[in-house]
């Protein structure tokens, strides 16, 4: 169970890092470990399993995939989104534009961390990375990843139909 609610964290984790565009400042508080801002430090052995375990699970990878890939399906719905003028396809291009050249994995890989620092335990990532090191964890990644792949093929067209449609 806390395999699926661990993949479930950082798809969502993800969306909402993607979404929400976190503050530059958020992003610096947390890539510079908080200092002076009243954040607690993540024990550095705790940090490194953290960091091992998104690195099996591939959230780095995924966060990468989604801002070069997701971000294109979301132009498609700003596109259907935003009045047709002849100033749209200039904001939505330079919006895509600018979200991609200003997205850090590494950045979001350390709210990541931050994330799984308060939800799990030391235990609860050793057992993680047991798990997904394990035979039936890599085949149940495999299984997520495919599904997710499905999950994503649908939208881009019913977009592109919503854009034909204003």
């Amino acid at each position: 169970m806390k395999a699926v609610l661990a993949l479930v964290i950082i798809y969502v984790a993800m969306f909402f890092l993607a979404i929400q565009g976190a503050s530059q400042n958020s992003i610096k508080t947390a890539s510079q470990g908080g200092a002076g801002q009243g954040a607690h430090s993540i024990d550095p052995a705790k940090e490194g399993d953290i960091r091992s375990l998104m690195e099996l699970v591939g959230a780095r990878d995924a966060m990468q995939d989604f801002a070069a890939h997701g971000v294109d399906q979301f132009r498609e719905s700003l596109l259907a989104s935003v009045p047709a003028n002849d100033r749209r396809q200039q904001f939505v291009n330079a919006f895509t534009r600018d979200y991609k050249a200003k997205f850090n994995a590494d950045d979001a890989t350390a709210q990541l961390v931050a994330i799984y620092d308060q939800h799990f335990t030391q235990d609860d990532i050793k057992g993680l990375l047991q798990f997904y090191g394990s035979p039936l964890g890599q085949n149940l990644l495999q299984k997520c990843q495919r599904s997710m792949a499905r999950c994503k093929r649908p939208t881009a067209p019913s977009a592109h139909a919503l854009r034909k449609v204003s």
